[in-house]
């Protein structure tokens, strides 16, 4: 019988990206979450080298730019730095959907823009992995497949249960992914609008978890507005009809205020508009506003959650208005 000392290194990973492979398939992913990069992944969550025997299995818990770095260590296989957000939208997101692996386990509220952003696999699935090729593993399979459907559920409610509802001006109500620039969203919806835009309709409203969580195309198109770069949008659009006002907004919490160059960007964006354009910078308080001070932008105004009922003009002719 040949030792595994005596199997040359590239074999050895070959041998054990095969495995993980495998293991994928037997829990019934599809097959481009059975390929070789998805594999790698599952091994750098199990902490699994070409030579670690299954059952030494841990979750640790990574980053994806730590899940990249540690394949790269461990199977000298080095994805470019692009590659970030294919592992993590085909493969790392499709591991948490089935249950296989969970976000943010030390921090439920962690915004999904957060650097710390971090994935381990769940505790049942571990228990399960490092029992693989041994005795009873085809078993616990069985009940751990006949399990998901529960777990899953479970997390989703849990996930669920920590969004953020928003509601609009006119009663509608939304949820948004917790934690992040999302808590100061709702304080501009619920409290900028109420002072500042009565009678407004929210048109757009982003969110880090699902870009769109609220998106009314047709209205902007009737302002003659076709959105065709979806990041380049701000976080909510509002919508004043009696003065033909398209309010535009920005959270600060995240990503900084509208700046000059944010200014012409969003100009640039909605440059088609028949609707006059007022661009505003929101903070949680004037301590973090204080941070940003010398980049906002000329012509623009800043809101801060902490004085509601205030707004700080950055000169130009008019108050609160397009130019």
């Amino acid at each position: 019988m040949t030792s595994s000392q005596s199997i040359p290194p590239a074999e050895q990973a070959a041998q054990q990206v095969s495995a993980a492979r495998e293991v994928l398939r037997l829990l019934n992913f599809d097959a481009k979450r059975c390929n070789e990069r998805s594999a790698r992944v599952l091994l750098a969550l199990l902490s699994l080298t070409p030579t670690s025997p299954w059952d030494q299995a841990t979750n640790q818990s990574l980053r994806t730019r730590e899940i990249m770095d540690w394949i790269a260590a461990h199977y000298q296989v080095r994805y470019a730095p692009n590659t970030r957000e294919t592992i993590r939208k085909e493969t790392l997101y499709q591991f948490v959907e089935a249950g296989l692996v969970e976000r943010n386990h030390d921090d439920l509220d962690r915004a999904t823009n957060s650097p710390k952003y971090r994935y381990r696999v769940a505790p049942t699935a571990l228990a399960l992995l490092q029992t693989y090729k041994k005795r009873g593993f085809d078993r616990r399979l069985r009940t751990y497949l006949a399990d998901i459907p529960g777990l899953v559920a479970l997390y989703a409610r849990e996930r669920q249960r920590r969004r953020i509802p928003v509601t609009f001006p006119d009663g509608m109500t939304v949820t948004l992914s917790p934690g992040g620039q999302n808590i100061l969203l709702k304080h501009v919806v619920e409290n900028f609008c109420q002072f500042f835009t009565p009678g407004g309709h929210v048109l757009y409203i982003g969110d880090t978890d699902a870009k769109w969580a609220h998106f009314e195309e047709g209205a902007l198109a009737s302002l003659n507005i076709t959105v065709k770069q979806r990041g380049k949008m701000p976080d909510l659009v509002v919508y004043l009809p009696d003065k033909n006002w398209l309010v535009l907004l920005e959270a600060a919490a995240s990503h900084g205020p509208v700046d000059a160059q944010r200014r012409a960007e969003l100009a640039d964006l909605f440059d088609d508009s028949t609707a006059g354009l007022v661009y505003v910078s929101c903070f949680l308080t004037r301590a973090e506003m204080r941070r940003y001070l010398a980049a906002i932008a000329w012509e623009t105004e800043v809101w801060c959650a902490d004085n509601p009922t205030h707004l700080i003009h950055f000169n130009g002719e008019r108050f609160l208005g397009p130019y």
